[in-house]
């Protein structure tokens, strides 16, 4: 087939395609302009999840009676006026495309009215072509309503899903510029049903109480946005509150709502020992900088940001994310005597969020004895107290790894016989990359061979190991790309886990008495390096209750 210039229907229905990729993208793009235009107001309805209707309603400036047809066309946009405006850009949208893709993909009505106006302007399009047009009376602002999303366009209509999730995607994007614009009322109702509303008095722990619930409002911490570069703000959730997905984390660069895979490695980093492995924190992050520090014309929907400086932005959110951890008190401690599943268990465990001294972390506790060769039991001024021993053991080797790392006073434990090791391909060239780093922990590792190495010296911690086993363990932990850990991070947390001791070992009182100690001496006695509680509280009143001791 030879080139050619595509017809300009074709190149039109191309773009709308990117721009409207279903109901909710229709809803960010109109609730986009009526922020733009300065609404303090604005309500969203949609019927059969948006696909039979949409209708968004505002009190913004609105668009001059001799430009309303004009907002129709493809690039026509009141918001940039010459290429150097591309390197400011203020507002939420500003391609031009937005009402032009709608257009081609329904039918659409508007009702708008600008306050140098003495009467509103209606207009009717079709498959994008004005069908009618008329004056008519309207308050100051716009409405638009969309009727039929996908009539002409079977085999998009097919790739919908149903109403109710339909319904659920457009709650979501509505929920995101709730955070985004707390001092804007947003309604939404779908079907009939209101399903949010917000105040719109600037408050943001308000629109979280609204979207997610008063008792998780009120917990949040609070990120104090100082004048800095970048300014970060917000709030986000105590390590007690966590979630299973990433879906509860929301960022806003400017008050544009995006999608940022630095910005969530930068606030997983922040929680690294706080939360389970498969845990994740809620958050409202809002980011502020100079527009020339960021490009927001990377992507069609606008959901994607590249910035100048990412390590700097990196570093900002993960500081103030930590520090805003550091603030939070202690939370209370709730027991009970079965034994809890993971899911049960948050906010159950004695856990420290910030970095008090070792006698503010534990009260001093007296070992009474050992559960199947499992966990310790202890006593305390607060009741009893469940300790597993490998999650206790891998903190207190997990932070004195770190100390002798830092402080240049790593143990050493040459080995009378050196230990060969076969490695595969990525093992050997994990081993090339972090042979230095792998030295400052202690360990002395030198090539033999084409595939093998010997290991001549390793770090005190590891005595009593399977050497080869830990090594390909920890090489693998430093080759896997999930966790957002510094390598010193992540060679120590796996040293910890396969030298701490393990469950189904025995200990002696005085071991066990040795390991309460050190653990009472950590900066987090609540969780193991890898986020998984290390003891189970239960209170001296919880047990008198449970006894029937208690009138």
């Amino acid at each position: 087939m030879p080139i050619k210039v595509l017809a300009p229907e074709i190149a039109g229905k191309i773009a709308a395609g990117e721009v409207v990729e279903g109901p909710a993208s229709v809803v960010k793009e109109l609730v986009e302009n009526s922020l733009d235009a300065g609404a303090s107001q604005v309500r969203i309805e949609a019927q059969g999840g948006g696909v039979s209707s949409i209708r968004v309603t505002d009190n913004g400036c609105s668009i001059p009676l001799a430009e309303v047809e004009l907002a129709f066309q493809r690039h026509a946009t009141s918001k940039i006026d010459e290429l150097a405006d591309l390197e400011n850009i203020s507002s939420l949208g500003f391609r031009g495309e937005a009402l032009p893709s709608i257009a081609a993909m329904a039918k659409v009505e508007m009702l708008t009215k600008a306050a140098s106006d003495a009467v509103g302007s209606y207009l009717h399009l079709r498959d994008g072509a004005v069908v009618d047009r008329g004056n008519r009376a309207r308050v100051q602002g716009t409405t638009i309503t969309i009727h039929r999303l996908f009539r002409h366009f079977p085999a998009r209509f097919k790739f919908l899903k149903s109403a109710t999730t339909e319904n659920s995607h457009i709650a979501h994007v509505v929920s995101r510029y709730a955070l985004a614009f707390p001092e804007v009322r947003f309604s939404l109702s779908l079907n009939g049903r209101l399903a949010l509303h917000t105040q719109g008095n600037g408050n943001l722990q308000d629109v979280v109480a609204e979207i997610y619930g008063w008792e998780i409002a009120q917990n949040m911490l609070r990120i104090a946005g100082l004048d800095s570069f970048p300014k970060v703000s917000g709030l986000i959730s105590p390590p007690s509150s966590s979630r299973s997905s990433r879906s509860y984390i929301s960022f806003f660069v400017n008050r544009r709502w995006v999608q940022s895979r630095l910005l969530a490695r930068a606030v997983e980093q922040a929680y690294q020992g706080r939360l389970m492995s498969d845990r994740h924190p809620m958050a409202v992050i809002n980011i502020s900088l100079p527009h020339q520090e960021i490009d927001v014309n990377v992507h069609p929907t606008k959901t994607e940001v590249r910035f100048r400086g990412e390590q700097a932005i990196f570093t900002a959110v993960e500081r103030a994310v930590k520090a805003a951890l550091a603030k939070a008190p202690l939370p209370k401690v709730k027991t009970m005597l079965s034994y809890p599943s993971p899911a049960q268990s948050e906010g159950l465990w004695t856990m420290r969020n910030g970095e008090p001294t070792a006698a503010d972390s534990l009260p001093i506790l007296r070992v009474m004895g050992q559960l199947t060769n499992s966990y310790i039991i202890a006593e305390g001024p607060e009741g009893l107290y469940l300790i597993d021993q490998h999650a206790a053991h891998e903190r207190v080797l997990y932070e004195k790894l770190l100390t002798q790392q830092s402080t240049r006073k790593v143990e050493i434990q040459g080995l009378l016989e050196p230990v060969t090791i076969e490695l595969g391909p990525k093992q050997e060239e994990v081993l090339k990359a972090r042979s230095e780093a792998l030295t400052e922990f202690g360990f002395n590792i030198e090539p033999f061979g084409s595939k093998s190495c010997l290991i001549r010296a390793a770090p005190a911690v590891t005595s009593g190991t399977n050497l080869r086993e830990m090594i390909r363990a920890l090489l693998d932990d430093l080759a896997a790309d999930e966790a957002p850990l510094k390598w010193q991070e992540k060679v120590a947390q796996s040293l910890a886990c396969h030298s701490a001791i393990k469950a189904g070992q025995a200990l002696s009182n005085e071991e066990m008495r040795e390991l309460v100690k050190q653990l009472e001496q950590t900066a987090l006695p609540g969780t193991c390096p890898h986020g998984r509680p290390t003891m189970i509280h239960l209170s001296s009143h919880q047990l008198e209750r449970e006894f029937g001791r208690l009138g």
